[in-house]
């Protein structure tokens, strides 16, 4: 079948101008966001948005703008476009090798059109290199994508950069099979025209992809800012409630333990007034990453309000859950807070409350409340433990 590929590549092309230049300016409005990344994919759809009307003046302007500088875009959108997914996923971009492959795509165009005039050898090396980074992007995507592993835009991405990587291996060997030189009747079978609809579609479908994943890594910041406390970075009350009783379905399913841990920050009204507030929320601060920092990697830290926050602590038993709260009592006590307003000591009292079965996260909450009334009441910086669960542990002779 033959088909004359002006009447369909033509409106194509047209359609993939168009696209590229409305990406451009999604693009461009997601520059003030700071994700990485943006920039490289910005550029690598304006490059594309150069090369097609390079590509269609061909015969009507001279073959140094529509072969030569026409491939070098596109060879340097390809280097945007890897640059960028890099970026995002925080690996290097390697620039010395993408540039370097797009050197060497350009000599061989100029070599394969003023040297030795052959079009299926230039197909043949321009299709090799966006082979290659189709490839290589594919790859950095399955080796550092750290999002959601089930992302639809991840595997999206993933899968069409293989998809297109490998028409351009079948397009350099439908080429290499027209050697000397292709005729006219090759040019337009049905074959060939499917090869550049396909060529033509490929950065506009890589960067709708890659909008998706912007979009995604948005609203995944936007979920953390919604779940976390501003000031400390522990989970916020909502979220809080919400993890443990997902903890508690986990621990009734798996009939583990589940313990939680309610932590006050004994006199806080005083460092308030006696250091100021901001000196308060410094305090607050430094004992939300102290805390961070004797967690195990399931272990969940909330802020309830003010100077009240609860630890989580899926798998640990009662006692275990004693042992961790006292480590982090004496932590405090000996925590010394240094800043701009001075020096700060401060110490915390913690209530203990183990999961008996049965019970709500609000239940579990009250049990822990009242060992830390239990230890306030007490004196301050001190660990009790709810009498329910006191009555269970193993007595001593």
């Amino acid at each position: 079948m033959n088909i004359n590929p002006v009447l369909v590549l033509a409106p194509i092309f047209l359609t993939t101008e168009l696209l590229s230049l409305a990406l451009c300016m999604v693009l461009a409005s997601l520059r003030s966001s700071g994700l990485p990344g943006v920039r490289q994919w910005l550029l690598a759809n304006v490059a594309v948005v150069v090369y097609l009307p390079l590509l269609g003046l061909r015969d009507i302007i001279p073959d140094a703008l529509s072969i030569v500088l026409a491939n070098g875009m596109l060879a340097l959108s390809a280097a945007c476009y890897y640059a960028g997914c890099a970026h995002f996923l925080g690996q290097p971009p390697r620039w010395k090798y993408l540039l370097a492959g797009a050197a060497l795509q350009v000599l061989a165009v100029v070599y394969w059109r003023y040297g030795f005039n052959s079009l299926p050898l230039r197909v043949m090396a321009v299709s090799a290199y966006a082979a290659v980074v189709c490839t290589a992007t594919a790859w950095l995507m399955l080796r550092h994508y750290t999002g959601r592993r089930n992302s639809v835009h991840y595997r999206l991405l993933t899968g069409l950069s293989c998809l297109f990587a490998m028409a351009q291996i079948v397009r350099s060997i439908y080429f290499g099979m027209m050697q000397p030189e292709p005729t006219h009747i090759m040019l337009a079978s049905g074959w060939n025209v499917v090869l550049l609809c396909i060529g033509a579609a490929i950065m506009p479908a890589l960067s709708m992809a890659a909008v998706l994943m912007l979009h995604e890594a948005l609203q995944t910041e936007a979920e953390e800012a919604a779940n976390r406390d501003f000031m400390t970075g522990a989970l916020s009350r909502k979220h809080l409630f919400a993890t443990g009783q997902q903890f508690i379905l986990q621990a009734a399913a798996t009939r583990r333990p589940l313990t939680l841990l309610l932590i006050d920050l004994d006199h806080f009204k005083i460092i308030n007034d006696t250091y100021g507030h901001a000196a308060g929320d410094e305090v607050l601060r430094a004992f939300a990453d102290m805390v961070g920092e004797h967690l195990r990697g399931r272990d969940v830290l909330g802020r309830l309000g003010g100077e009240e926050f609860a630890v989580l602590l899926p798998d640990a038993s009662v006692a275990s859950a004693q042992l961790v709260a006292e480590r982090l009592r004496l932590r405090a006590q000996q925590h010394q807070v240094v800043s701009s307003f001075g020096t700060c000591h401060y110490s915390i009292s913690i209530g203990v409350a183990g999961w008996l079965g049965g019970e709500s996260f609000d239940q579990l909450c009250q049990c822990a409340d009242q060992a830390l009334y239990q230890a306030k009441n007490s004196g301050r910086n001190r660990v009790h433990t709810s009498q329910a669960e006191l009555a269970l542990l193993p007595q001593s002779a």
